[in-house]
């Protein structure tokens, strides 16, 4: 690990709904990021929702501080938006904290939403990084997008993980293109190995590694699956995860007795994925939608073969000879398939090991943290706007929404007010600085 620096540069807060131990791909940057920025010399807290009996403050590796709130969950891990509720916590976390940049992460997290506003009406700096793509049309996409509008009209900063999700967010949030960067996600190379080892010698093995929801394209593999089974009789598939239309795959194997080479692996722990990774050949993603896929990543430095719908951010993630985009549709997947069985079995594939070191280049979390410590570098020194120009950009925000808006952020404003005269700032006591190397019962 790199020496840390005694000077703490920024004072940061991640808040996210999506944290350890639920397991993902937000969850993971969260982390990574985190424990990167420590190591850069950054203080750097985690703000989420209780996870059943995890609730209170916990530490985990490196000192990083995680504050469990007792949140009751709504939906899909996510907590009940009452907005005003969640400021008394937020704003004694931050103060005891002495937190200088709000970072929220995911346009789901209603936690992420609750804080971008209070971080306005506390005059903190705030980043806003988003993980995914989202439609126009929908009445979910519309609720969604106009929420995102709101809370980022104020925002320093935004982040996306593709130029694609850096024009859907500019379009949905209509936002300056000039406050928003892209910077990808990344990954522990050391953590995801080959080892062709593990491989079954008898059969050619195709995994997938997703949620089993239908924006990742499940109905294209419940499709495919016998298709392909029935053209080759030396061909498996690795299936892992959990979600809605795992039903659906159940049915399927079911319907063409598949079930010696369909294998079900359900919820994996992410510290097993790459134990279910090194016994495959071929890496498969049927997503209709994708900001990035870092599954695909996570393959490659596995060292499989790569299979991609051409979606989203996905064509920006590999280089070409390194993975098979094709359109979402079942004839192109299934095509593809058959080219990369007939190219392991001619050995007309390239080393893993090459593969990995090719992808352990390219993708580094400790390049993402050097390039999100320029963005809170880049934010730090501008001056926070007034009052009057910050309503003035919520009113802006539609000719019925605005006004919302800005009702919404008074009250929100109000609320603090009231709290800074029932509990002082003074009154709150400073958390302790702990250092690596010193144990949290000497503090």
């Amino acid at each position: 690990m790199a020496a840390v620096s005694k000077k703490v540069k920024h004072r940061i807060c991640m808040v996210c709904d999506f944290f350890y131990p639920n397991m993902g791909g937000v969850e993971s940057h969260i982390y990574q990021v985190s424990q990167c920025l420590i190591n850069r010399g950054h203080k750097v807290v985690i703000i989420t929702h209780a996870y059943e009996d995890r609730v209170g403050v916990r530490y985990l590796s490196n000192f990083l501080k995680v504050y469990y709130l007792p949140f009751t969950v709504f939906y899909n891990q996510c907590v009940l938006p009452t907005m005003f509720t969640t400021l008394p916590l937020m704003r004694d976390i931050c103060v005891r904290e002495k937190i200088t940049i709000l970072h929220g992460h995911s346009a789901f997290s209603t936690l992420c939403h609750d804080a971008l506003l209070h971080a306005n009406s506390m005059g903190m700096k705030s980043v806003f990084t988003d993980h995914s793509l989202f439609g126009f049309a929908d009445a979910s996409s519309i609720i969604t997008n106009k929420f995102l509008e709101f809370s980022l009209a104020n925002a320093d900063h935004m982040i996306c993980v593709s130029n694609t999700s850096k024009e859907n967010t500019v379009l949905r949030a209509k936002v300056s293109p000039q406050l928003v960067s892209v910077i990808p996600n990344a990954i522990d190379s050391f953590s995801f190995t080959p080892d062709p080892s593990k491989r079954n010698p008898d059969f050619i093995t195709v995994v997938v590694v997703s949620r089993l929801v239908y924006r990742k394209g499940m109905d294209l593999l419940a499709s495919i699956i016998p298709l392909v089974c029935s053209k080759f009789s030396n061909v498996q598939f690795l299936i892992g995860g959990e979600g809605p239309k795992r039903i659906i795959l159940e049915e399927v194997r079911e319907q063409h007795q598949l079930h010696d080479r369909v294998q079900l692996l359900g919820s994996l722990k992410h510290e097993h994925v790459r134990d279910v990774l090194v016994q495959g050949d071929i890496f498969l993603n049927t997503s209709l939608t994708e900001a990035f896929c870092i599954a695909i990543v996570e393959a490659a430095s596995c060292g499989l073969q790569v299979i991609s719908t051409k979606v989203g951010g996905v064509p920006e993630v590999l280089p070409q000879d390194m993975i098979k985009l094709v359109e979402p549709n079942v004839p192109d997947l299934v095509v593809a398939l058959e080219q990369a069985i007939k190219a392991t079995k001619n050995g007309e594939v390239v080393s893993p090991t090459t593969a990995h070191e090719r992808v352990k280049e390219m993708y580094t979390w400790d390049k993402v943290a050097k390039r999100t410590e320029k963005v809170y570098d880049s934010i730090s020194t501008c001056a926070v706007p007034p009052l009057e120009e910050k309503l003035k950009r919520w009113y802006e925000c539609g000719p019925i929404a605005g006004k919302i808006y800005c009702f919404l952020a008074i009250i929100d404003l109000l609320l603090l007010l009231l709290l800074n005269w029932l509990i002082p700032r003074q009154l709150i006591d400073t958390a302790p600085e702990i250092r690596r190397g010193q144990s949290k019962g000497t503090r």
